[in-house]
């Protein structure tokens, strides 16, 4: 009965050509709506879908909902189901311009460049509006959870600041309490099964003991978080109050339990293509839409030959041109290969540099797309030279810029030495070690139709900017059709 309704919903969704202006698509907190177990969102590739696995979730007094902070912030100003329970950047223009800047999302704790910034200009809110970024504040060195410092294992040197907040005297490395800003997009707060699992009691990447839950002493999946700093759901959440909502109590047991459950019974994924239609239908491939990410079992590896990481798509090779090419995709996302070389936690662990694999080598957890094991790698988003940004000698640039020297007694770098030039250090600022300078935790890969701009800096505006990279990054050698399919592919998950 359920996947009927799920189904239905999709026909209704398709009969419109532009979505019911009447409809709910940004939620504020504390407007106190019903969100129904199956909603549905247009955006340019077709129809987002959002399930509510427990059913209908009513919003008022629920601590997701609700601000429970000093800026008015809820949880779910970040984390939008019309966007796949995160945001884009285009939304995030549309609300400035509908509340002339005044919506708790643009909080100048973190919604700004700077809180020091003049807040109610545009300007100082561009890597929000622009890349979907928000200011992430890192105490510098880091700490362990006892509050002590960590051993670090090298300096961080500011080398360009445009938003002034890592030199600032109030909120920089040199002010009373060092911080290190950096500036990252919203993970989406759906799926998590998936995201959770896998804990393993070593991180393959490193040799070294995995996180634990604090509650259980068991290992966690350290895939959370672009950098892996939170172990768990409720370790997130907490911070994400006492931080992004700027509350000055730690929300009750209650709160963080209600906010939990919550988000783990979210599921988003594509429903339907704008030209190709609906995508979860009989007989099609298995993996699509939402009802295949609540029925899956989590913590599976996919299989290239029998069990693929998105299932199979042989069902779809036959004449329609978009079904066809989402097809050829899936094939070229789980078997066409290509050298893989000087990328950090994949070339550096001892399988070779370079090393000839496909992109479900390291995308390899079923049904979203991510690593099965702790999944920071340093694929050269953030660090010269392969990084996103413009060359270091460009007149503007957007991201500051940071020089990493590493000491002489660590490990460096594997493939840039000592010193490194990087817009985000990634997981090194939280583990403080050198080989992990870049290393940024993979992004799971449903509802990305819903929620550009893409990686962790937003630097990618499009799919096809996603596809480009890695195909300039380890010379991949795609042609236009062969980056047209994968981009539908992607588009369709």
């Amino acid at each position: 009965m359920r996947r009927l309704l799920i189904l239905f919903g999709i026909a209704l969704t398709l009969s419109a050509q532009y979505q019911n202006s009447f409809k709910i698509t940004w939620i504020e907190p504390g407007s106190n709506v019903i969100l129904p177990e199956f909603d549905a969102f247009d955006n340019s590739n077709g129809t987002l879908g959002v399930l509510n696995a427990s059913g209908p979730v009513n919003t008022e007094g629920h601590p997701f909902f609700t601000a429970l902070g000093s800026n008015k912030r809820a949880c779910v100003n970040c984390h939008q189901p019309t966007y796949g329970m995160s945001v884009s950047a285009a939304s995030l223009l549309d609300r400035w311009r509908a509340t002339d800047g005044k919506d708790p999302v643009f909080a100048a704790f973190d919604g700004s460049n700077c809180p020091s910034l003049p807040q109610d200009k545009e300007s100082s809110h561009s890597l929000l509006l622009k890349r979907g970024l928000y200011r992430i504040p890192l105490p510098w060195p880091p700490r362990k959870a006892d509050g002590s410092p960590k051993k670090v294992e090298f300096t961080i040197e500011v080398v360009r600041d445009p938003t002034g907040c890592n030199t600032s005297r109030e909120y920089g490395l040199q002010s009373a309490q060092p911080t290190v800003s950096v500036y990252r997009r919203p993970r989406p707060a759906a799926n998590l099964k998936y995201v959770l699992s896998g804990g393993q009691p070593i991180v393959l990447k490193t040799g070294l003991l995995a996180d634990v839950d604090p509650e259980t002493g068991k290992p966690v999946s350290m895939n959370l978080m672009t950098d892996a700093r939170e172990a768990t759901l409720k370790t997130q959440a907490i911070s994400a109050v006492l931080g992004h909502e700027q509350a000055r109590v730690v929300p009750t047991p209650q709160q963080i339990d209600r906010i939990v459950q919550y988000e783990s019974q979210v599921y988003v994924a594509q429903m339907a293509h704008i030209f190709g239609g609906p995508l979860a239908v009989p007989g099609g491939p298995a993996g699509l839409g939402v009802a295949a990410l609540r029925d899956h079992p989590a913590g599976v590896l996919g299989d290239n030959e029998s069990d693929p990481v998105f299932g199979l798509f042989t069902a779809w090779k036959g004449n329609d041109y978009y079904r066809s090419s989402v097809a050829r995709g899936a094939d070229l996302f789980m078997n066409r290969q290509f050298w893989i070389r000087d990328t950090a936690h994949i070339n550096s662990i001892g399988l070779g540099n370079p090393l000839k694999r496909t992109c479900a080598t390291c995308h390899n957890a079923q049904m979203t797309g991510q690593d099965l094991s702790a999944g920071w790698v340093d694929v050269g988003t953030t660090n010269f030279p392969t990084w996103t940004e413009p060359n270091t000698w460009a007149e503007s640039s957007e991201l500051p810029v940071f020089k990493i020297t590493c000491s002489r007694d660590a490990d460096p770098h594997p493939y840039l030495g000592r010193i490194i030039y990087t817009t985000d250090p990634g997981r090194a600022l939280i583990s403080g070690r050198c080989v992990d300078v870049g290393s940024i935790v993979m992004q799971q890969l449903r509802g990305l139709s819903g929620r550009a701009p893409y990686f962790a800096n937003g630097s990618a505006k499009t799919l096809r900017e996603v596809v480009d990279f890695y195909d300039r990054r380890f010379d991949m050698k795609l042609s236009d059709e062969e980056k047209e399919d994968l981009i539908n592919f992607l588009g369709a998950l």
